[in-house]
């Protein structure tokens, strides 16, 4: 009998034991859906990704960039106008028989605020010789408001101004990286452009301002 009965009661340990566990299994897997959302609640609770961050308003320029002889976008912008700060229009060809430097720059931009001393700096160097750097602010609408506080940061002695729109569209026609930079010469010839600014383009650009001051009016 006590076999007997032996074997009952390690038989309902056996049912016991594997109610028990059926009873974990079943709560470890509630647990489990409740800690892990279906995909449609994921959607609603993780944050989005992508491949890349989101684009800014505003352009971000290269820190430097190829500079080259420029072309007919280039060349063509010597024919163009701007509006000064002082709201005067002013047009390329007003500067015959002068050497034209037009910087189109924003005051969010790397690379514009390392060229910008080396441009003062031609200035007084060259003016006398008849150098003249107007610079074109094409940062915007929410850039204009900044000009003032940049002009007084970095003592900018030339002239600012805006471009036209038709003046915008030639330059920034193949690129629109900023800063661009054009040398014109006495008789409203590209002497050379520069897209971006580094150590190597403040030396080529003092090198074609020298070159546009050796040339003649109406002359090669």
């Amino acid at each position: 009998m006590r076999s007997f009965l032996a074997r009952p009661r390690g038989g309902w340990r056996l049912v016991l034991a594997a109610v028990l566990v059926t009873f974990c299994l079943a709560l470890a897997a509630a647990c489990n859906h409740s800690n892990n959302p279906t995909p449609a609640d994921s959607a609603k609770t993780d944050t989005p990704r992508g491949p890349a961050p989101p684009r800014t308003s505003l352009p971000m320029p290269p820190v430097s960039a190829a500079h080259g002889p420029g072309g007919q976008p280039a060349a063509s912008a010597s024919a163009q106008s701007w509006t000064m700060l002082d709201g005067r229009r002013v047009r390329a060809t007003e500067y015959k028989g002068k050497v034209l430097v037009l910087d189109f720059w924003a005051t969010y931009c790397p690379p514009c605020r390392e060229e910008v001393p080396h441009l003062v700096a031609l200035q007084k160097r060259y003016g006398a010789q008849g150098l003249n750097v107007v610079g074109l602010n094409v940062g915007g609408d929410e850039d204009r408001p900044k000009v003032p506080g940049f002009v007084q940061e970095f003592k900018i002695s030339y002239p600012l101004g805006y471009p036209d729109d038709a003046l915008s569209a030639t330059v920034f026609a193949d690129t629109d990286a900023i800063p661009q930079t054009y040398v014109f010469d006495r008789n409203g010839r590209l002497v050379k452009r520069f897209v971006g600014y580094d150590s190597n383009a403040a030396s080529a650009l003092e090198t074609a301002v020298q070159t546009a001051l050796a040339t003649k009016t109406g002359g090669d």
